[in-house]
């Protein structure tokens, strides 16, 4: 069987960026409470990241929930590797998780 066509372009975003979210919506316009929520987070820890809209493109939407094996979005990527949605990344943000994960990973957060 092959591949999905998607995985391509997907590998691509996570590689040529550090931080990736994929998310429903932009960065500035966040289409979902989930999405919103992550966007809030790492904007207030001040990383800089690539917001890639899902609504967008059906089949990007489904291929990254194949990609990772992960049922819902927002997914965010930090080089390369998939870290979790909305209450992963909440529960890493308010335990302080996050911010030494990103460290560890060479990522800039505000002081």
């Amino acid at each position: 069987m092959s591949e999905n066509p998607v995985f391509s372009r997907i590998r691509d975003d996570i590689s040529e960026n550090s931080v990736v979210l994929f998310m429903k919506g932009s960065p500035v316009f966040p289409q979902c409470g989930f999405s919103a929520a992550v966007v809030e987070i790492l904007s207030r820890m001040g990383v800089k990241f690539k917001g890639i809209d899902v609504l967008s493109d059906p089949d990007l939407r489904q291929g990254i929930k194949e990609f990772s094996d992960w049922p819902t979005i927002p997914q965010l990527y930090v080089h390369g590797e998939f870290v979790g949605g909305c209450d992963i990344i909440r529960e890493m943000y308010e335990n302080g998780e996050l911010t030494s994960y990103l460290q560890e990973k060479g990522v800039e957060t505000a002081a």
